[in-house]
């Protein structure tokens, strides 16, 4: 559970923290995205944390480690007393580590806190403090962690030849015990180059180039691998499997074309609504509806261009980023016609490689490249991690709404893009982002997006009625 978003039980030193984190986080966007918290451990999968483990906090960029410490990163228990312990950051997967210098109290509740204090690279401060809450556990963790699944699964053949591979283990791992020399790859004797990706409990392997065509290879996971434990817990022996390749370049179904509607973050039908301020990167736009539907996103909160139907955006009186021509006009109309299209195309695709998986709830779960149907709500509770290459496509068909929850994540590994992740939703509400949460992919609504406070899209927002902020991050994925 994150606690930034409760005011019961929360120490009053911590809710003047964040109180004075939001006013400094008032400015942080006058020189781009400030970076957040994007997932903990322990988060809300985690009822009762063994005594023995270390905390962690993942960050959504590369973060200044002379900020990363017993300042910036605290541990309290209840009367508001300090943990002792030591922080570092692990510049590879972006995660602070705290490590206590003696057990956790048993069955106490804890509180962990970031504050602004932490910096990334380019010396900006976090958004805002961020704390949460867990509650320990009564024994200490003496179990290893064992992989739960590998994709490809062993002796698997016709892999993509621009496929990551990837480990889910049974709990979360050590961030710095995942590297090159831990997980590797050969084609019999000669290692494969590549990248190695921690996030949550997943582990990727992200290839250099491509794979050579119809190989076998060979996937290790040493030992060397831990979990949060201390004293850590390692993998009991050298998980290995195999798998050939085949001749194809990428998995999951084919991209949905979204013609000019993908020259648009935002696009709607009727309107876009905003509480400032939000900062938002692409072009947006809105049709048939009249131009004055997008008044309250003001051309300080773009970069990018406003198109209308007409020519009647107010903003804030600054109108410098508007246009409303008759081109203008004729080229946010095709994009909205253009967005049905790519609806009636993502919504149309046949023979789905899962359906009705886990019941429409995929809090927590790690999805790989394919077409996903649902003929229920989704629902996204904790973090979910898309894993696959860079060339790798999900089309999720959702027949009800979807809804995401507060401080929740959906995490990319193995080189999976925004811009190939398509979710097509069908309910009468549509999509509904809860606060301080991070969304991926582009999302295709047959009605409204409504996204709360604090909460980043890296994708677009493409909606048949109206999308609604307040204060968020929204930014074009990659091309």
């Amino acid at each position: 559970m994150n606690a930034s978003n409760k005011t019961s039980g929360r120490p009053l030193w911590v809710a003047m923290l964040l109180l004075s984190a939001y006013a400094a986080g008032c400015h942080a966007d006058e020189t781009g995205a400030a970076p957040t918290a994007r997932s903990t451990y322990p988060d809300g999968t985690v009822t009762a944390l063994p005594i023995n483990h270390k905390i962690t906090a993942t960050f959504s960029e590369a973060m200044d480690a002379s900020t990363i410490n017993g300042f910036s990163f605290t541990v309290t228990a209840p009367g508001e007393a300090a943990v002792i312990g030591t922080v570092n950051l692990d510049n590879a997967s972006n995660t602070a580590v705290f490590k206590p210098s003696s057990n956790f109290g048993s069955s106490t509740l804890y509180t962990a806190t970031l504050t602004t204090d932490a910096k990334n690279t380019s010396g900006m401060p976090l958004e805002n403090a961020h704390a949460w809450t867990f509650t320990s556990a009564a024994a200490i963790d003496t179990h290893a962690p064992t992989v739960s699944s590998t994709n490809p699964a062993s002796t698997i053949k016709d892999f993509a030849l621009n496929a990551s591979i990837s480990a889910e283990f049974s709990e979360a791992l050590d961030p710095v015990t995942v590297n090159n020399t831990s997980f590797t790859l050969t084609d019999g004797t000669t290692p494969v180059a590549g990248a190695v990706i921690y996030g949550g409990s997943t582990v990727t392997f992200k290839p250099t180039s491509n794979l050579a065509a119809n190989t076998v290879y060979t996937a290790t996971l040493k030992t060397a691998v831990t979990d949060l434990a201390v004293p850590a817990n390692a993998l009991a022996n050298d998980y290995v499997w195999t798998f050939t390749t085949g001749t194809a370049v990428a998995a999951g179904p084919a991209a949905v074309d979204l013609r000019t509607a993908g020259d648009f973050v935002i696009l709607s039908k009727t309107g876009i609504t905003n509480v400032p301020a939000s900062n938002i990167t692409g072009n947006i736009g809105a049709s048939p509806i009249t131009a004055a539907a997008m008044g309250n996103v003001t051309c300080a909160e773009i970069t990018g261009t406003i198109y209308g139907a007409d020519a009647a955006y107010t903003g804030s009186g600054d109108v410098t980023c508007f246009v409303g021509g008759a081109s203008d006009n004729a080229r946010v109309a095709n994009a909205v016609l253009d967005l049905g299209t790519a609806y009636a195309d993502a919504a149309g695709r046949t023979v789905p490689d899962h359906t009705e998986l886990h019941a429409g709830d995929i809090s927590g779960k790690t999805l790989y490249p394919g077409l996903y149907k649902w003929s229920s709500d989704v629902l996204i509770s904790t973090d979910v991690t898309l894993s696959g290459g860079p060339n790798d496509v999900w089309i999720f068909q959702i027949a009800g709404d979807l809804t995401q929850a507060n401080s929740s994540s959906i995490v990319l590994a193995g080189g999976a893009q925004a811009k190939n992740i398509y979710w097509q939703v069908g309910g009468g509400t549509s999509v509904a982002l809860g606060t301080n949460a991070h969304f991926e992919g582009v999302i295709l609504a047959a009605k409204g997006i409504t996204i709360k406070t604090g909460t980043t899209v890296n994708g677009r927002l493409l909606a048949h009625t109206a999308v609604t902020l307040q204060q968020n991050v929204v930014a074009e994925p990659a091309p």
